[in-house]
């Protein structure tokens, strides 16, 4: 059995940073310089992230946690996704440790996901060291980056450690700091186990593996002996089959104890009993740890398979996805048009574009993805309350009382010349204005060069999902951040808007809008429509309705051939009479005609 590490030589901490502010480079600089054995694939440029994708975007996706020896100290680190679309499991990483390190990047400065982790990490009581990253490029000023987290955030200058994770200069001195200045964790070895899941995969060998914190206890592994354990929120029970630390491969142990981070195997192959937060023990009516919510999916988005036959293709790479991704999730969907597809729910666009380019390039399916829609909640006249996804499961407006959408608030950090521009886009994008916070009077004896506001606004979340980001980012010339949370739902004239075409109802291109903003949207698709649906030999009216009433109108005229060419000389009223012909063919073509909308024209349909 192995010996039991003193609390005091024990230090558990995390990195929080905005996305794309040098995080996992770091990570890698301290597992070299604490000389941890990685035998990895030396052609990854980044230790902690094993995901292609990962490696090419420079974003963590997936959490990683490790440990480290240094000076006689066991250190262990859990390295978290940046994007606000993560901010759950970062604020269940978060809860696993007792100090994380804040990471600003010396080109960027800080950002709206930095202010917002760092008001995470204060409120569970972690201990902050402020770290200034990247200090080897050229043309930055190190003086006006310390100002701007002496000011915003409150630290003192002396507090303040310069590295370069490109480098590793100074990681050294930061692993030092870390020792010196992170409280130790506290917990007791003889009470009942008491252990945070804040990650999960699947692993083929040994089916879902959990990461844990135990704060109480010890877990053992006897093979053949092992006792049961309790997943308190789920109210189910496990044998693990294997015990170990994160190193950062997995490394097996004979035990787990209080204070320290790891994996236990336990066989099973079903992800979705272990949900982040959730809490694992030896006796079912312990107390669990607080803070757990269940994951629930923001967006949602129709896959269908380019090619039908890809339809197996596509259910297998989604089901393999979800096994290592416990807050995606799939349904069958079927469409007269695109054939069969699954109907999935994401946290937010990011995950949603992460999905969609590992289907692609991991399984190698083509995919044609419908445009993403919120959850909207419906009460009926008799009382009954319904989910919906899709235009499709709308109830005849005859039924409804009363439909309820999704609101979030939105917090956008940005210098101040950008205020009014970044308001008028909320505004049109119909948010309400909550607050304006000025930051700068943490430390009123600091002149910043630029002054920097946090604008508070609540609004709908098909709003944000649409292009928000994009624009705010043109706007604001890529200096404002944002990141938002759930407030709740909230009554709204939702309709639905209809595509016909041919006076042929197409509910692929259906959607739901509010009201006031249908007509808008609908006049676009179909001037969309008409660019990209070819001509037949009949005229093709596009029309968008709501209910019996049509909103917009496009026509796609019809080819047309020159039936009088063969007339010369004679009265005019023979080639009227020729041309009257032809309008009568034209109108029983039209009525016998089928419109056949080609998939390509599908694609430029749906990427608007």
């Amino acid at each position: 059995m192995q010996e039991i590490i003193p609390l005091d030589k024990i230090r558990n901490f995390s990195i929080i940073a905005h996305i794309d502010h040098g995080k996992s480079t770091l990570a890698d600089r301290m597992l070299e310089a604490a000389k941890v054995d990685n035998s990895r694939d030396k052609r990854k440029e980044r230790i902690l992230d094993r995901l292609d994708l990962e490696q090419e975007k420079g974003i963590t996706i997936k959490l990683q946690a490790c440990k480290m020896e240094w000076k006689g100290y066991q250190l262990n680190l859990i390295d978290t996704p940046g994007h606000v679309d993560f901010s759950y499991e970062v604020s269940r990483s978060l809860a696993a440790c007792e100090s994380a390190i804040l990471l600003v990047d010396a080109s960027q400065g800080i950002q709206a996901q930095t202010i917002s982790n760092t008001r995470k990490a204060l409120d569970l009581g972690l201990k902050l060291i402020p770290v200034l990253n990247k200090i080897d490029l050229p043309n930055i000023n190190i003086e006006e980056r310390e100002k701007e987290i002496e000011s915003l955030l409150g630290f003192n200058k002396e507090e303040i450690i310069k590295v370069s994770g490109k480098t590793g200069q100074n990681v050294d001195l930061l692993l030092d700091e870390i020792i010196n200045n992170s409280p130790a964790p506290t917990g007791n070895i003889d009470a009942p186990l008491k252990a945070l899941v804040f990650d999960s995969f699947y692993d083929e060998h040994r089916g879902v593996v959990i990461a844990i914190r135990v704060f109480d206890g010890s877990i053992k592994y006897i093979p053949g002996k092992t006792e049961e354990l309790y997943i308190l929120q789920r109210q189910q029970t496990f044998k693990p089959t294997e015990i170990g630390i994160f190193s950062p491969n997995l490394k097996e142990q004979d035990v787990l104890n209080r204070g320290e981070v790891g994996y236990i195997a336990t066989g099973l192959k079903d992800i979705s009993y272990f949900t982040v937060g959730d809490t694992i023990s030896d006796i079912p009516d312990t107390e669990p740890l607080p803070g757990y919510q269940i994951p629930k999916p923001n967006m949602f988005a129709t896959f269908f398979p380019t090619n039908p036959e890809e339809y197996e293709n596509l259910k297998i790479a989604l089901t393999k996805l979800s096994l290592n991704d416990a807050s995606l999730s799939f349904s069958d969907q079927r469409s007269n048009l695109l054939g069969s597809g699954f109907r999935c729910g994401f946290l937010g666009l990011l995950h949603m574009e992460i999905v969609q380019e590992r289907l692609e390039r991991e399984y190698d399916v083509e995919l044609i993805v419908t445009a993403p829609t919120v959850e909207y909640e419906v009460t009926k006249t008799d009382g009954t309350t319904l989910t919906i996804q899709t235009p499709q499961e709308l109830p005849d407006p005859s039924e409804i009382a009363e439909i309820r959408e999704p609101w979030v608030r939105t917090k956008i950090l940005t210098p101040d010349k950008y205020i009014g521009d970044i308001m008028k886009l909320c505004q049109y994008k119909r948010g309400q204005y909550v607050n304006t916070i000025y930051l700068s009077n943490s430390r009123p004896d600091i002149q910043l060069k630029e002054q920097y506001i946090v604008l508070e606004y609540d609004m709908p979340l098909a709003s944000l999902i649409s292009n928000f980001f994009d624009l705010l980012k043109n706007i604001s010339s890529g200096y404002a951040s944002m990141e938002y949370e759930f407030i709740d739902y909230f009554p709204s004239d939702i309709v639905k808007v209809s595509i016909l075409v041919n006076h042929e109802d197409v509910s692929v291109l259906n959607f739901l809008d509010v009201r006031s903003e249908a007509r808008s949207k609908a006049v676009k698709l179909l001037e969309e429509m008409k660019r990209v649906i070819p001509r037949q030999q009949f005229p093709i009216p596009l029309q968008a309705s709501i209910g019996a009433k049509i909103i917009a109108r496009e026509d796609v005229s019809a080819f047309r051939k020159d039936v009088t060419a063969k007339l010369y000389g004679g009265d005019y009223s023979r080639k009227k009479k020729l041309l009257e012909k032809q309008k009568k063919g034209k109108k029983r073509l039209k009525q016998i005609g089928q419109v056949n909308i080609p998939q390509e024209a599908f694609l430029a349909i749906l990427k608007t």
